[in-house]
Parts: C-alpha cells; structure tokens; sequence
C-alpha cells in the first residue's frame, strides 16, 4: 500500500501540507464561522488543486504500480479518487437550500442556500404539521409534516424520514408557531452516487486486504514475534480525607430510599426522584453524596430541614478569587453565603459566578416549591408552566410541583393534597413520626400510579434506573481502575525478568480485573440502554464508556500475544473512565434529540470509538518500546503495525458511515465540520506511515511518530468539543 516511486521528501511535504491546510481551516472556521471557512478556504481555488493533486497520486499510483494485479490495492486506491470526484460533483451540480410550507399552500419551489429560487417539478402542499412528544412529557420525539404531491399523493415527511422525488430529497428542519412546517431540500443527481460508489469500493479493498495473503498485513500476522514488553509512565492520583464535622439533619436512609422511589418529571422525562437527587447534589457538590449522605438524604434535607441546610458548605464553587470575595475558607460554600451574590444580569459575570448563580437557583427552586415535579394532573391550565412548552390545545397530564400554578379543572381535594403535601412532611419530620412519613411516601407513589400509569416508565425500567444510579455514584470506579492499574503494571514491569510464573499470576490477576471491568461497565451502558431507551452513544460519557469496553474486550484478545496486554488495558481502561467521570459529571439519562434516533449513529460511534482504543494501544505500545530500547523496538514495531491496519480501517469505515448518516438524516454527508475535518487528519495521520514505509524504516522513528500522531485522536476527541465547537461537540 504504497504510492511507487515518488520520492520520500515529496511524500512528507505533500502530506505535512495537507494536514496543516486542514488544521487550519478549522481555526479559520472557530473564529470566523463555517460559511466563512467553506468559501475562503475549503471552497478555494488553491484548496480544490490541493484535492485533485491527491486524486493524481492516487491515479499514478494506480498506474506505476500496476495495482490491477493486486485488486485490494486496486479497490483502495480508486475508492480515494471516486470519493474525491463525487465531491467534485456535489460542488458543481448539486443544490441545496429550504422552503417554508404554510398549510393549504401549493409551493413548487425552493431557495438555495446561496440565495437563488430554483423550481421543482412539483408541487407539495402542507395538510398539518404534528409535534410529537414523549407520553406523560412535553419534550419532542419527533417532528411530522404530512404533505400531498401535486395535490394528490399524501405522504409524512419527520426526522430520519425523508421524501424523494424525481431525484429531489426533502428533509425535516425546522417548523414555527404558527403551524408552518420549514423543509431542507438536497438535488445531488451525480455527487452521492459517485460518492458511495468510492464508499463500496473501499469497503471491498478493506475486506480483501485482510483477506489477501500477499498483503502486508497478512505478512505481519504470519511472521509473529510481537511484544511482550510495555511501560509508560503516568500520573499518580491523590486522595484526600476530610475531617469529621457535625452532620445537619435529614430523612434516615431507608425514609430516603423510599422518597427516591417517587415519579417526577425531570429533564423532560418521567423517572424515580433518586435520579433527579442524584444529579442535584452532583451538580452542587460534585460528587453524588455528601460526607456519607446519599443524594436522596440531601435533597431531603433542604427540602424539610432548610433550616439548617442553608447554612452547610456543601456547595461547591471555582475559582480561588470568586472564594475570597465570598470569603470561603475552602473550596464549598452554604447557600447563604451564595445569596451574597448579585443577579445573573449584573455586568458580564464570569463564568465561574455564572455556575455558582445556577448552584444557588436549584436550591432556590427547592425552598421556594417550583421543584420538584411530583404531581401529575389532568387538565387545561392557562400556560402551563409546568410542561415549558407551547400550550395544549386539549386537556393533557401535566407535572407538576406544590407551588405551580395547576389547572382550573381540578378538584378541590387533590389541590389541597398538592399544596400542603410538603407542610404535611415537615410536621411529620418535626414529630419524628418517621413511620407515617414512609407511609405518606408510599401514598403519594401510589396517588401517581393512578393519575399517570399511562406514562409512567415500566417496572424493569425503574429497576434498571436505580441500580444504574447506585453503580455511578462519584469518580470511584475510574479511581480503582486506575490504581489497580499502576499496580498491575509496576509488578509486571519489576517481575518481567524474575521468571514465567510471577509474570503468569500477574497477567492473570490482572486479566481477571479487565474482565470484572469489562462487565460492570458494559452493565453501566446496558442500563442506560434500557433506561433511555436507544444505545447510549450520542454524548462524550457514553463513548468514553464504549471505549472502556472497547479496550477492555482488546486487552483480553491481545493478551494472549503479550503478557502485559492486560495490565496496560486496565490503566486505560481507569484513564477512560476518569475522562468519562471529569469531562460529564456522570451526566442524566435523557430522551435523544430525534434527529440522533438512527441505528447509523450507534454504528458510527462504535466503529470509531473501537480504533481510537487500537491508536490508544499504538501509542502506549510506543512509549514502551521506546523505554525498553533494543530488541523491543523492532518486536513492538511489528505489533503497533499489526493494530494500525485494523485501526486505520476501522476509523475510514467510521467516518463514511457518520457521512450516510448526515446524508440521511439532513441531506448533505460532509459539511467540513471541525469533528469532520479532525477525524479526516487522523485518518490521514496514521494513514501515512502505512502509505509511506520507508519513511519509517527506523523502528524508532516509527514510535516517536506513533506517539505524537496520538495527539490527533485527542484534538479530535476533545480539541473539537472543547476549543474548536461546531455541531458534532458534545454540549
């Protein structure tokens, strides 16, 4: 897999060239918008040579290396130059744009998004447009306009269900109060054609390349001889303890426990109160129990003994000069010490003020009974405050809480239950009646089981709900990964030379521990499954987790090759979990946005998230051979080499299924999205040395590349969400 003949010097300018023209789109695009990087940069004259001089070498490669006779080489290669002149296409005879449908309506034509009025061949006409929303909640499923064709055929058109006509594909967008349905329109007769075409070409060249026993893939996998030596050096994790203090009072825990089981509407979703006092006492102090509470005997605590509560530093706050002007002691402060804060709207508050204004609304929504949402009601109030959408033209089920304004149809008994239901709690807690404080818990569950059993989630669902919530309390999982890591690691890396059995009780200990691993989180993601309702893989902790698994079930493949394969899965593994634990607090289980329901997605994480752990092997596998020196550097050249493949592989099919997604889901397969564009410089990066072997016939150079290509993944992974933005960034 080599373009013949072109000198080496070349192959680094051009490649160092191509990488940095990309890269710097995306800066241009950070600051000055993607319409704005589109024309001045991926929409330029000198950008567009750029890409047809990469169809030249594909082409000269084709030809000087007579890649006929070796068709996976042959499929590879052309696979570059169809995907390439399919953009070419898309660009020159494709249109896109939008047109807004008003019911009763006949429109025939569209607006490009340049601004010109194209025709259609037809006509289509709004008959209704349907906001459709989950049961018992006012947060939207889906999106459905139902359309006639020229008067006659009546079709649906909503998100992930497009119309096509006449070679005219229309999409979903947007829709407004008035009931007027706005429509993306893509005409691509040549484009997406020639495009797939390059998709299945190099789909077939992937598969025959694993296949063909004259490839060099298949050449490394008969020579064997990998590895069995790794290291890398890594952090070491502190723990601190803090000091025994006086707790302020709250429910028992079984009280608690049984308070958590209640329904409440939350991030528009119905689900058990624990899972909202989970992520209330994570979002306030940053883990999901306080010195030894559970989220539920917190959130009991500011709800009946407030008292007390409002002055407990349990919050937590950042920035060292927002504590002084607070003048905390530490890092956590009590709500009244956040009330000496001014309102959001006074000057440009940073963001460090801006967080802490949130913390002190939460607890605000507490005191004042605007939270939570326990009480579903069958009704027509005026606005609705509780649903925070439009209206209901009907009499729906509502949630909501003791001080919301509630529907003018209800009955005179179930308004004083809602209005006094926490009064009533707060003289059975001051009574000590703990008893008939349980029993009122269990009333209230079954008062909404009655009301709203309709919506309420499946008993498996709750289940499934809570024993996720008690796995995923605090950042203990990724601590005990990676400790348990480091110490795997140390012990194999000191006995690697003191005989076979200490390394075998080793690597056996330690495979034990990636397989416990493997399971309890693949258990993690199974509930959020179950609960949620689609795969979990729409946001940064839930592909962190699938990365987990991911090095988890490689670590396990590996480790029959190399001893210490599973002590390094484990650190990563921990390291995975830590990111996961850091960078999305744990976030809540919650309804996908429709246009996220797709199997193609859940495909496309998956694929891609499985080779960043392979390029995680490659880089780690760097490092150690770098350490161990001799020997090892060309034995681990040889296994970094043997993941590379289906690492490459993996990260090129990933990248074309998220393009048939976008494709189907919004009418265009590549935007040049910074998350599109990284993933096309790391596809490139770690491309290179495969395309360009003689640059790396020093097992050296190979590993000191190896190690710094892996900063590509992680730009990728968390440059874009975190710097660079765009559509594809976790929010």
């Amino acid at each position: 897999m080599k373009p013949n003949q072109i000198p080496t010097f070349l192959q680094i300018l051009f490649f160092s060239l191509v990488v940095g023209i990309l890269a710097a789109g995306t800066i241009v695009e950070k600051y000055h918008g993607n319409e704005y990087a589109c024309q001045h940069v991926y929409g330029s004259w000198w950008f567009i040579a750029m890409l047809c001089l990469v169809g030249l070498f594909a082409l000269y490669a084709i030809v000087r290396g007579r890649l006929w006779r070796r068709f996976y080489l042959l499929a590879l290669y052309s696979s570059a130059v169809l995907i390439l002149a399919g953009g070419a296409l898309t660009a020159l005879t494709g249109k896109h744009g939008n047109m807004t449908l008003q019911p009763g309506n006949p429109v025939s034509e569209f607006t490009t998004y340049n601004g010109k009025s194209q025709k259609l061949p037809f006509s289509l006409t709004l008959h209704h447009f349907e906001l459709q929303t989950h049961p018992g909640t006012s947060t939207p499923m889906d999106f459905v306009s139902v359309v006639s064709v020229d008067g006659a055929e009546t079709v649906e058109i909503s998100m992930n269900k497009i119309l096509r006509r006449h070679g005219y594909r229309f999409y979903q967008e947007d829709y407004d109060q008035d009931g007027n349905s706005v429509l993306s329109v893509a005409h691509d007769p040549f484009g997406i054609a020639v495009t797939y075409l390059g998709y299945l070409s190099m789909a077939l060249g992937i598969l025959l390349l694993f296949c063909s026993p004259r490839s060099r893939f298949r050449r490394l996998l008969r020579n064997g001889g990998t590895s069995p030596m790794s290291a890398v050096p890594l952090v070491l994790l502190l723990f601190a303890m803090g000091g025994v203090q006086a707790q302020p009072q709250t429910l028992p825990p079984d009280v608690a426990e049984q308070m958590g089981r209640i329904y409440v509407l939350y991030k528009g979703r119905v689900c058990p109160l624990q899972t909202m006092a989970k992520d209330y006492v994570t979002k306030l102090s940053g883990k999901a129990s306080y010195r030894g509470l559970s989220a539920e005997q917190v959130m009991s605590g500011l709800l009946f003994f407030n008292d007390q509560w409002i002055s407990e530093p349990f919050i937590k706050v950042k920035g060292a000069e927002l504590r002084q002007q607070l003048g905390a002691d530490g890092r956590y402060v009590s709500f009244a010490t956040l009330q000496q804060l001014g309102n959001a709207n006074d000057g440009q508050p940073t963001k460090q003020v801006r967080e802490a204004l949130e913390k002190r609304a939460l607890i605000e929504g507490l005191l004042q009974g605007k939270q939570p949402k326990l009480f579903p009601v069958f009704g027509s109030p005026a606005g609705n405050g509780a649903m925070g959408a439009m209206p209901a033209a009907e009499p729906s089920l509502g949630w909501y809480a003791q001080n919301d304004e509630l529907p003018i149809t209800i009955d005179e008994e179930e308004y004083l239950f809602i209005r006094r239901w926490t009064s009533y709690c707060q003289q059975l807690v001051v009574e000590g009646d703990y008893g008939a404080l349980d029993t009122l818990f269990r009333k209230t569950l079954q008062y909404q089981q009655k009301r709203a059993d309709a919506v309420l989630p499946s008993a498996v669902s709750v289940k499934a709900e809570r024993l996720y919530n008690r796995l995923t309390t605090g950042r203990w999982l990724a601590m005990v990964a990676v400790s348990l890591g480091l110490v795997c690691f140390a012990i194999a890396l000191l006995g690697r030379r003191r005989g076979a059995k200490g390394k075998r009780i080793v690597q056996g200990a330690s495979t034990l521990l990636v397989m416990a691993l493997t399971l309890l989180v693949t258990l993690i993601f199974v509930l959020r499954w179950v609960v949620g309702g689609h795969v979990p893989m729409a946001g940064g902790f839930d592909s962190m987790n699938l990365m987990t698994i991911a090095i988890g079930v490689l670590s396990l493949l590996l480790s029959r090759r190399s001893a210490i394969a599973s002590s390094i899965g484990l650190l990563c593994m921990g390291f995975c979990q830590l990111v996961a634990m850091l960078s999305g607090s744990n976030p809540p289980v919650t309804h996908l946005m429709p246009v996220l329901s797709s199997p193609l997605l859940s495909l496309h994480v998956s694929v891609i998230m499985i080779s960043y752990a392979l390029f995680f092997f490659v880089m780690i596998n760097g490092v150690a051979a770098l350490i161990a020196g001799g020997e090892e550097l060309r034995l681990s050249r040889r296994t970094s080499l043997l993941l590379l493949y289906p690492a490459v592989s993996l990260l090129a099919i990933g990248i074309a299924i998220g393009a048939l997604w976008a494709n189907i889901s919004w009418g265009n397969y590549w935007s040049w999205d910074p998350k599109e564009v990284w993933a096309l410089i790391t596809l490139l990066v770690y491309l290179f040395p495969i395309l360009s072997p003689k640059v790396f016939r020093s097992p050296r150079a190979f590993h000191v590349y190896a190690i710094f290509a892996f900063f590509s993944v992680i730009i990728t992974y968390f440059g874009v969400n975190l710097l660079l933005g765009g559509i594809h960034a976790y929010n």
